[in-house]
This record gives structure tokens, C-alpha cells and sequence, in this order.
């Protein structure tokens, strides 16, 4: 068996999954790549309007610096007090969730897609991705399809969450394992 590319077909996935309509798409590529997904210089506050005009639900205290790439944000909730860094990439054919002081740190990836190398059509894949109260995923870092992390779980520098993430965990590496176990001083 053999890769076949041209069979490819994620039909199913605009049919009964993501059911926002092409213009929708299209606008949020150009005001997306304008005010969000650039180095422009504008206040949070009218870039958290311009997310919630395209449907994030976000709460209070987001810190939303530059150049951050979210592929639909009709699929994205995110908390109070959260940090995204710069370049940060929310890759989200599927939904997610950010709870509460999350810090999400430069270049981080957050991966709702893949595809089924086990099928010549390459099916297309798809899996939310939940990031709970108080995790920190550290810069580089890459969160993929279907993974939890529980809250206060740490993902160090370029490493890569393939499964979920227990509780105070301290993760690192490809794929990532706990190394240890967060301690929390006042």
C-alpha cells in the first residue's frame, strides 16, 4: 500500500464539524493575519475585541503579545490572568480550552490535527486539547491532539505532550515524561 495523496478528503470535517461558512474563513485570514498574527502594534484591548467579534470566549487579564497565530477562534476558550507568548501557534481544527493563569511561552504549539499515516488517503485526524488552571507550557513546547494537562502541570522547553499530563507534573522531552513534581511555596 501506498500514499495517495489526491484521494485525500476532509469533507466530513467542514460537513459536521466546523461549520463555519468560507467567508467567515476568508475574513478571519486577513483580519487574523492584520491585527493577531503580526508584529503590529495594537493594544490587547482591541485585539481581544476582534477575537471575541470572531467568537473566542475569553475571559478577563489575557496578556496576548505578538504575532500569535490562531487558526479559528470560533474553537478557543481561554481564561482569566493567561499569558500567550510571542509566536505562539493555536493550531485548532478542534476546540481548546485554557483554563485559568495559564502561561503559554514563546513558539509553544498547540495541535488539535494530525493524520493517519496508516491510511494511503492520509485521513485527516482531530482531538481537542484542554489546558487546565495553572500549567506553564514552556517556550517551543508542542501540546498535540487529544492530550489534557492537568492543572499546574509544567512542559519544559521544546518538549512534546503526547499523552495527558498529570497534576503538579513537571514533563520533559520527546515524548514528554515527568521528571518530577511541581511544589508550590507561598
Amino acid at each position: 500500500m501506498e500514499t495517495n495523496l489526491k484521494k485525500f478528503n476532509n469533507s466530513w470535517y467542514w460537513k459536521n464539524y466546523n461549520k463555519s461558512s468560507i467567508v467567515m474563513r476568508l475574513l478571519w485570514i486577513i483580519v487574523g493575519n492584520i491585527f493577531i498574527n503580526s508584529y503590529v502594534p495594537l493594544p490587547i484591548s482591541i485585539k481581544r475585541i476582534i477575537l471575541i467579534l470572531f467568537g473566542a470566549k475569553l475571559g478577563k487579564g489575557l496578556i496576548l503579545k505578538p504575532k500569535v497565530n490562531i487558526k479559528y477562534p470560533w474553537l478557543l476558550e481561554i481564561g482569566d490572568d493567561c499569558w500567550i507568548g510571542e509566536e505562539v501557534w493555536i493550531d485548532n481544527l478542534a476546540k481548546v480550552i485554557i483554563g485559568n493563569n495559564v502561561c503559554i511561552s514563546q513558539g509553544a504549539m498547540l495541535l488539535t490535527g494530525n493524520h493517519d499515516y496508516k491510511k494511503p488517503t492520509f485521513d485527516l485526524i482531530i482531538g481537542e486539547i484542554i489546558v487546565e488552571n495553572g500549567v506553564w507550557l514552556g517556550a517551543k513546547s508542542m501540546v498535540c491532539p487529544n492530550v489534557i494537562c492537568y492543572d499546574h502541570s509544567v512542559l519544559a522547553v521544546g518538549s512534546i505532550a503526547t499523552k495527558n499530563m498529570e497534576s503538579h507534573g513537571i514533563y520533559k522531552g520527546n515524548p514528554a515524561l515527568i521528571m518530577n513534581k511541581r511544589a508550590m511555596t507561598i
